[in-house]
């Protein structure tokens, strides 16, 4: 089973998604890559529509092909997009959409094309943040 510490496999996956991007309104392409509890990869990319907000961030794309294979935990996570816009990272309805099936401590790489900017977890990227523990006759997984 592949680790943490080495996200060259998300990578790949994650650049593969990002080929195939529909983003022709902000021409900001972005691929998604998350590890699950088996350490199966299931990589997205974004999906815009004319429509906006319709469309869909790389991240969730990536939960929804994820849960479609029967994954329910994500170990790590990792995001690419050109860093000529700033560092590529999740945006705040991913950030949450990811704490729902992701500990605060996992790791999340921020990458571009060329491999991994920096690791943070999402702890770092949602602080004090509200997770499925919080709801009334949930218990913390």
């Amino acid at each position: 089973m592949p680790t943490a510490g080495s996200p060259d496999d998300l990578l790949a996956a994650a650049l593969g998604a990002r080929e195939r991007t529909y983003s022709p309104y902000s021409g900001y392409a972005v691929g998604a890559a998350l590890r699950d509890e088996l350490g199966r990869i299931h990589a997205a990319p974004n999906v815009e529509n004319a429509a906006y907000p319709q469309g869909q961030c790389a991240e969730a794309s990536a939960i929804g092909v994820l849960i479609a294979a029967g994954g329910r935990r994500i170990t790590e996570a990792l995001v690419v997009a050109d860093p000529a816009a700033g560092l590529p990272t999740p945006c705040g309805g991913c950030r949450q959409r990811l704490r729902e099936f992701m500990s605060l401590d996992a790791p999340i790489h921020l990458a571009g094309p060329a491999g991994v900017i920096r690791t943070v977890t999402l702890g770092d990227l949602l602080p004090l943040s509200f997770g499925p523990e919080f709801l009334l006759g949930r218990t913390a997984r």
